[in-house]
């Protein structure tokens, strides 16, 4: 009986899934782990991976926002950047790379200071996927 009281305090949380470790999910845990870089994971940060997931997979804001909950889980269990973007990097081509990186400055920009702590995600991100420090800095701008 303790069991069951027990189980009904829990969180749902708890009993979800952990999402597959695809691209789309890599993604969205890499713009999660750039959003928490600082130690501070802002509501306009939250909002920014939202529409940026929206955007990219053609996703509604409730579809969205789940997908972003994934991603947390993805990103809190997966403890290696470039692990993450390598999985990312298997399935994107370089004109989405591109794209992808942009995704990321928008994210560590989104709470409008900059961070080096964003950066070093960043770096570690764009140098898996082969692009150079210079390439990636030219698509914050």
């Amino acid at each position: 009986m303790f069991e069951r009281v027990l189980s009904l305090l829990r969180s749902p949380a708890d009993f979800t899934e952990m999402p597959e470790a695809d691209a789309r999910h890599a993604l969205g845990a890499l713009l999660v782990r750039v959003a928490k870089a600082d130690g501070a994971y802002l509501f306009q940060e939250i909002e920014e991976i939202d529409h940026l997931l929206a955007d990219l997979y053609e996703l509604n804001a409730i579809e969205a926002a789940r997908m972003r909950a994934e991603c947390e889980r993805l990103e809190a269990a997966m403890p290696d950047t470039s692990e993450l973007a390598h999985i990312l990097s298997c399935d994107v081509t370089n004109g989405e790379c591109n794209n992808l990186v942009r995704a990321l400055w928008k994210v560590a920009d989104a709470d409008g200071q900059r961070h080096d702590s964003e950066t070093q995600v960043v770096a570690i991100a764009t140098k898996t996927f082969g692009m150079s420090p210079e390439d990636a800095a030219a698509l914050r701008a």
